[in-house]
């Protein structure tokens, strides 16, 4: 397995994170990170499994879209703020004028029902592979200091609250998320 000291396994250079971001922005509809984790851990090896759930675990603390705050720990940690300021901008410039295409097309056809479906059966499509990406990187658990059967746990309350109770996600974040910090902290104290 790779890691983050193996020279073959990081970006060469800012032209390289930004296009690679691009890409990655371009291929996905509602949320990307079962592409990302696919193309970074998998593809092109940038990051372990473990690793990349560390990062994802910090850019979800972070304000802002997940993917977009990964891109720019990832560039930074390769190439300081320059390598951040690639990777940000590789995600973000291909979406914003795709963005406004479709805004602009999108308008006159706002009010049909075709129109609607289709938006929800993307959200469907979405949520999928955000649950898929969730199974396969599900392995990585062993490693965690909580064990596997802690983690599904929490997981599981986190589900019950946010699907089943239709809590606002910030409370069970918040609640179980901190719960979960101060056990791993707990377990990992000397």
């Amino acid at each position: 397995m790779k890691t983050l000291s193996d020279e073959s396994a990081r970006p060469q250079s800012k032209a390289d994170l930004f296009i690679s971001f691009s890409l990655l922005s371009l291929q996905g509809f509602g949320g990307v990170m079962a592409v990302v984790q696919r193309e970074l851990v998998e593809r092109k090896q940038w990051l372990t499994r473990e690793e990349f759930i560390e990062d994802w675990a910090i850019a979800q603390t972070m304000p802002g879209p997940n993917v977009v705050n990964l891109s720019v720990i990832l560039g930074a940690r390769y190439f300081g703020p320059m390598g951040a300021l690639a990777a940000f901008a590789g995600m973000l410039a291909a979406p914003l004028a795709l963005i406004l295409i479709i805004a602009i097309l999108y308008a006159p056809f706002a009010s049909h029902p075709q129109v609607s479906g289709a938006l929800k059966a993307m959200g469907a499509v979405a949520a999928g592979l955000i649950l898929a990406t969730g199974v396969r990187l599900i392995g990585a658990l062993k490693n965690n200091p909580l064990g596997m059967p802690l983690c599904l746990l929490l997981a599981a309350f986190c589900f019950i609250a946010v699907a089943i109770l239709r809590m606002p996600l910030v409370y069970p974040l918040f609640g179980i998320g901190l719960l979960g910090c101060l056990l791993a902290y707990r377990r990992l104290r000397p």
